[in-house]
C-alpha cells in the first residue's frame, strides 16, 4: 500500500468517526453553534413559566373575590333575611282593611323598592282604595310555605305559597284563595326589599 493509499484510508476513518458521533452529543454542546439555541429555549421556558404563574394568580384572585367572598355574603343569615323579608312583605301587601287603608298601604310600601314600588302605589291609589271603600273589602293573607330559589349577594328570588281570605259587603262569609308567587328582592342599604311580585 502506498503512502497516498494510507492517507485515503485515514481520511475515510476520520470521516466515519465524525458521522457516527451521536446527535445527543452535538446537542449537548459539542459544536459551538448549538449553545445559542439552548439559551433561547431557556428564555422561552422562563417566559412560559412566568405567564403560567400570572394566570394562576389571576384565577386565584377571581375565585377569592368572585366566588369565596360572594359565598360569604350569601350565608345562612343572608338567606334567612331574604326569606323573612319576602314573607313579611307579601303578607303586608295582601292584607288590608277599609278602616285602615292608608296605614296598611304605607306599611306595605315600606317593604318595596324600585319600579314595583311605583306600580304598587298607583295600583292601590287608583284601583284598590276606591273598591275597598265602596264595597268594604277586607283581606288577610298568611304564608303557608316559602323557599329561596335564587340567592345572590344583592338579589334573591323567593317562592311563596299564600292563603288569602277576602270579605266584602257582597260576600260577608268570605272567599278563600290559595296561590303561589315568585317574589324578587333587592338588597338596599342592608335591607331586603321586594322589587317584583309575579304569580306562578
Amino acid at each position: 500500500m502506498t503512502t497516498k493509499d494510507t492517507d485515503a484510508v485515514t481520511d475515510v476513518d476520520e470521516t466515519e468517526t465524525v458521522i457516527d458521533e451521536p446527535v445527543e452529543e452535538v446537542a449537548k454542546g459539542g459544536g459551538g453553534q448549538r449553545r445559542p439555541v439552548r439559551g433561547l429555549a431557556g428564555r422561552v421556558a422562563a417566559i412560559v413559566l412566568a405567564v403560567a404563574l400570572l394566570a394562576s394568580a389571576g384565577v386565584a384572585a377571581w375565585l377569592y373575590f368572585g366566588q369565596y367572598r360572594a359565598d360569604r355574603q350569601v350565608d345562612d343569615a343572608a338567606t334567612d333575611g331574604a326569606l323573612d323579608a319576602a314573607k313579611t312583605g307579601t303578607v303586608a301587601m295582601l292584607s288590608y282593611s277599609p278602616e285602615s287603608l292608608d296605614k296598611d298601604f304605607a306599611t306595605a310600601k315600606s317593604h318595596l323598592t324600585g319600579d314595583f314600588l311605583s306600580y304598587y302605589t298607583n295600583f292601590t291609589q287608583q284601583i284598590v282604595t276606591p273598591a275597598a271603600k265602596q264595597k268594604a273589602v277586607k283581606t288577610s293573607a298568611a304564608v303557608v310555605r316559602a323557599a329561596v330559589s335564587e340567592m345572590h349577594p344583592d338579589s334573591a328570588v323567593v317562592l311563596v305559597f299564600i292563603n288569602q281570605n277576602t270579605t266584602s259587603k257582597e260576600n260577608p262569609d268570605g272567599a278563600f284563595a290559595a296561590s303561589a308567587v315568585k317574589v324578587g328582592l333587592k338588597k338596599v342599604n342592608d335591607a331586603w326589599l321586594i322589587s317584583s311580585f309575579d304569580p306562578v
